[in-house]
Parts: structure tokens; sequence; C-alpha cells
């Protein structure tokens, strides 16, 4: 029997998730000159992190870049993320910005390479997927499916994506092309519209894949 007070009983549950975006994944988005020699701040973050989680009593979905998983210099501390009891999750392998103009076939290398990474730190393959700067397309839902996800976590209902976009590329060093390239990035105006609670996208196979967006408190 359940003797936790009837207050908390009814409050809802909520899943806390964190996208692992190493240096070298900032650096490259913000156009910075340097980001190919993959700076990284893991050794340092990652324990911490852990240590907080520990004292919280918390497991959270982790989303690692599968370039990170494939180095070798960060092994020992994703390890530890998946050996406390997280899940680890895919976040593509090259966290490319221009991840929504991607092919199928590009989505699917992709989503493949890192789940290769990450399923030979942890001994399984990733069940989740978030796309880089909240960026997704109908082609990535295609896939996820195809390849057995349970869920894909890159929708960001929110109005202020176009507004976090127009401040990160303010003192950016990408050309206008690029920009314009960018328009995915956080997502549109029509994002702010999308449901802040799990729901099934239906596809055109008549497959279903759960999208469990981000959604935050104000």
């Amino acid at each position: 029997m359940n003797h936790l007070p009837e207050t908390v009983m009814q409050r809802p549950l909520a899943t806390i998730s964190l996208d692992l975006d190493n240096q070298w994944a900032y650096m490259k988005t913000h156009g910075d000159n340097g980001w190919k020699a993959l700076p990284s701040y893991l050794g340092s973050f990652v324990p911490r992190l852990l240590d907080l989680l520990q004292q919280l009593s918390l497991k959270v979905t982790v989303f690692v870049v599968g370039r990170d998983a494939a180095v070798g210099k960060s092994d020992s501390v994703l390890r530890m993320i998946a050996d406390q009891g997280h899940e680890l999750a895919n976040h593509s392998f090259n966290h490319d910005p221009y991840f929504h103009c991607y092919s199928e076939d590009e989505i699917r290398r992709e989503v493949s390479q890192a789940e290769v990474q990450i399923a030979r730190l942890t001994g399984k393959k990733p069940v989740g997927f978030r796309g880089p700067g909240f960026t997704w397309s109908n082609g990535l839902l295609k896939v996820l499916a195809e390849r057995g996800y349970l869920y894909d976590a890159t929708s960001f209902p929110t109005f202020l994506g176009p507004l976090a976009r127009a401040f990160y590329f303010k003192d950016s060093k990408l050309t206008s092309q690029e920009k314009q390239r960018l328009r995915g990035l956080y997502g549109g105006v029509l994002d702010g519209t999308r449901p802040i609670k799990p729901y099934c996208w239906r596809l055109a196979d008549g497959k279903e894949l759960l999208e469990i967006p981000v959604s935050t408190p104000p």
C-alpha cells in the first residue's frame, strides 16, 4: 500500500532530460573556428552532473552525440552515465544544425552511426532520439519508426524559438546564407501551437511514433 500523502500522489509525473551538447557542438553551430579539433568539457561536467543527480535521487535521459562516443577519450565518462542507471539516447552523430535539410538516407546514416557508438558503450541500442537544435522533418520520423525507436523528443512547443535563434545569430560568425539555411534551428512560430503533452505521430505507412515534447514550467 502506498503511504504517500494524497496531494503528492496526485502530482503529475515529469520526465527530465539533458542534451549533452559538447563544447565543439556549440562552436560548430555558432560558426566558431577550432570546433573540428573537438574541444570537450565532458570530463569535468559529467562527474559533477552525476553527483548532483545522485544527491537528488533522480534518473534522467541523456541525449548523447554519437561523435563524442566515437572518439574514445570520453568513453569512461559516458559509461558512468549508463552505469548509474540513466538512459543514454540518440542525439545524432554529428550534431549538425542543418539536420532538418538532410535527405532520408543522410538521416538514416546519422541515426545509425550514433546508435552503433552508444550501443558499444552501453551494450544496448538507444530507443529515443532528439534532433540537434530541436530540428526535425517528416523524413526523420519515418527513419526512427523503421529503425524501431520507441519515441522522438525533438518537438519544442514554444513561440520563443525564433527569438532564441535571432539572439544566437546576433554575434555569430555565420554568413547570411548559412543563417538562412538554419531557419529551422530552435523551431518556428508554428511549433508554439503544438501539444505540450506526449502524443503519437501517425505516419504514412500506418506506423506510429510517440512524441515526448520538450516542455518546462514558465
